[in-house]
């Protein structure tokens, strides 16, 4: 095979393959496999059908923790919202939230709150938030865009969440230190993740109408107004329901994802957390009689089916990935800037191109791991402050995870809060240009400034 290198722009026709299917057939998971599988073609000739079907056996079982993560999470939020747990939550919340306004900032705080996983945030926050804004009649695109503002980039922001952890073993192994410590070196990060906190503290700006609805946002609350809170024609349904439950106590949502998320931080694995919370459902739902062991494992299938959607998504991504990464895809494009880079305009450089690759790829985490290497010595090189360019590689993945929109982050919001990704997309999209102006003049003038 030939080096990844001798690709060039070739390349670029998967990602472009998958953006143009995508918007042609408003699908997710199959212009992720057609891209792949294009890829494959490029790769490999005439063997790509067998080294197409080994690849995407490898990446099934590279990939198992996902699939018990989404399946996990299916069955706890089934079972929050069965048990009635959930909706005694909701109603806990409604008393609170007298007001749209009010109802969008429990939404938001709740978010900030849920700060370990992006995936635990936009689930959790959805699954919690959906019942009391609709009664407040919150368009659903409108929902999901606010809890997808709080998920990667909440997470960012907190130095304990995965995202941090992922980026603090970047910097160990690069040097990056401050005072002697690769972890305090991203506390000194944070203040420069210029899209991640526009990006969360446009939220309450919206939610308070300071700032208006535009574009097809404002068109999706129009039409929420008029008491239709999905969009035009939708079919989706919604991970989990209310429909002909019984309202229990609060405690029986609380108390799970109590547990859930106490775990998560201790053993810093969302996984065994989600298996604590599955547990403590158990104990919690049987021995009241809310509903029958035979019950529960019913609901706990019902739970696992509703996240194979996106799980396929999340592995065909995966596929397109591994695809993108034999191709040269990452190395080409930072290949292709390099030559042109300004020392005072690195930052933004490297703001614009990660967030590219990130948002057109789907590999956020991939995008940090092979940027950094080379954007962060580079800055040293040039002279330019090297913690400012880490900031806005993390900066990059927080707007990958907010605007790709078949990435794992728009596919749990889409999901939980019933509506399809490209409808996301569609709404989401236009009201991101306002924190990304932000970002990429607080990269450009800082990159002067220090």
């Amino acid at each position: 095979m030939e080096l990844a290198s001798n690709y060039g722009i070739i390349s670029l026709i998967p990602v472009t393959v998958v953006i143009v299917t995508a918007v042609i057939s408003r699908k997710t998971v199959e212009p992720l496999i057609l891209g792949a599988l294009v890829g494959y073609v490029i790769l490999y000739k005439a063997t790509f059908f067998t080294e197409f079907l080994y690849g995407f056996t490898a990446i099934i079982s590279e990939n198992a923790w996902f699939v018990l993560v989404f399946g996990l999470y299916g069955i706890v939020i089934v079972l929050l919202e069965k048990s009635g747990g959930a909706l005694g939550f909701g109603d806990f919340g409604t008393k609170v939230a007298k007001t749209r306004a009010a109802s969008l900032l429990i939404t938001w705080v709740l978010g900030i709150l849920v700060f370990i996983d992006d995936y635990l945030n936009n689930l959790g926050v959805g699954t919690a938030m959906r019942n009391i804004t609709d009664k407040h009649k919150v368009a659903r695109e409108f929902l999901a865009y606010i809890v997808n503002s709080t998920g990667a980039a909440v997470c960012v922001l907190v130095p304990m969440s995965s995202w941090a952890i992922l980026m603090i073993s970047i910097y160990d192994g690069l040097g990056v230190q401050v005072n002697g410590s690769s972890y305090m070196a991203y506390v000194h990060t944070i203040p420069f993740m210029f899209y991640a906190w526009a990006a969360v503290l446009f939220v309450p700006l919206l939610a308070l109408r300071i700032v208006p609805l535009w574009g097809p946002m404002k068109k999706a609350q129009l039409r929420a107004d008029e008491g239709r809170l999905f969009p035009e024609g939708s079919q989706v349904k919604q991970i989990g329901g209310f429909e002909d439950i019984e309202k229990t106590s609060m405690w029986n949502f609380i108390l799970p994802m109590a547990a859930l998320i106490a775990v998560t931080l201790y053993t810093n694995d969302i996984l065994i957390g989600m298996a604590v919370g599955f547990l403590v459902c158990i104990l919690l739902f049987v021995p009241q009689k809310i509903m029958t062991l035979s019950e529960l494992c019913d609901h706990s299938v019902e739970g696992f089916k509703s996240m194979v959607l996106c799980t396929g998504i999340v592995l065909s991504a995966f596929l397109l990935q591994r695809a993108n990464g034999e191709l040269g895809l990452t190395e080409y494009v930072i290949s292709v800037a390099e030559p042109v880079i300004n020392a005072k305009l690195l930052p933004v450089i490297a703001f614009i191109i990660c967030s590219a690759i990130a948002a057109f790829t789907g590999s956020f985490w991939g995008t940090m791991t092979i940027a950094s290497p080379i954007m962060i010595p580079l800055a040293t090189t040039l002279g330019t402050d090297a913690i400012l360019v880490g900031g806005a590689i993390v900066s990059a993945g927080a707007f990958g995870s907010h605007t790709c929109f078949f990435g794992d982050a728009v596919t749990l919001a889409s999901a939980v809060t019933g509506i399809t990704n490209t409808d996301y997309a569609k709404t989401a999209l236009p009201m991101i240009v306002a924190p990304t102006a932000v970002a990429l003049i607080l990269f450009t003038v800082f990159g002067f400034v220090l």
